[in-house]
């Protein structure tokens, strides 16, 4: 299951949110919608993706750079973490916690960086959202559209925050990105403890960090 998320999720990874450019549109974007600020942004990043010919041809320095510095700033890695540990969150210490989402955050970005050298000009459906004023979850439901197949699900969870709505799930094709970890790290949990899990995502991450060189 864990390969099936992986080959899903990695052509559409582009598709989150960039970091604005400038500190006056914090505000603005902290007011838009969660809907609009997926199909405003989705265009920015895929732009970048189709003019980077470097990107295109796999420079791994410039793929990191931009999922660190157009994606990944609008997810909630503390929210993530917790979700994919599961009940064993609260079994960490407050520094474990902090250590397992610096490491599942460099797992993320490491493992779906290659994403943005898959892109071959899918279209992309927009659901209509279902919001209500006082709502501080909700699911921006959009379709992946590809010539000869059918359409793939691709939704994204986000919770309010001060500055904006923020990620914390992608579903692609009904399979959850957290969930998907969550059986792994529990296993590892019962075996080793946390700080097994911890030292699980180290060496993955290190394994990555080799493979990109």
């Amino acid at each position: 299951m864990k390969s099936l998320c992986i080959k899903l999720l990695l052509p559409f990874f582009m598709l989150l949110p960039s970091v604005p450019a400038f500190a006056d549109d914090l505000l603005v974007f902290a007011k838009e919608s969660p809907d609009a600020l997926v199909k405003r942004v989705t265009d920015e990043v895929l732009e970048i993706v189709r003019q980077d010919k470097e990107i295109q041809s796999g420079n791994t320095k410039k793929i990191l750079e931009l999922v660190e510095a157009k994606v990944f700033p609008h997810f909630d890695f503390d929210h993530m973490t917790a979700l994919a540990v599961g009940r064993d969150w609260s079994r960490a210490t407050p520094e474990q916690k902090k250590r397992l989402a610096d490491e599942f955050h460099i797992l993320l970005v490491r493992t779906y960086s290659n994403a943005l050298t898959a892109y071959r000009d899918q279209g992309i459906r927009y659901r209509a959202l279902k919001l209500a004023p006082e709502d501080t979850e909700t699911l921006v439901r959009t379709e992946i559209l590809q010539p000869g197949s059918k359409p793939i699900a691709l939704n994204y969870s986000l919770e309010k925050h001060d500055d904006g709505w923020k990620v914390f799930d992608v579903a692609v094709a009904g399979v959850s990105l957290v969930g998907n970890y969550r059986d792994a790290f529990s296993t590892e949990v019962r075996a080793n403890g946390i700080d097994g899990l911890l030292k699980m995502l180290v060496d993955k991450n290190k394994q990555l960090e080799a493979s990109q060189k």
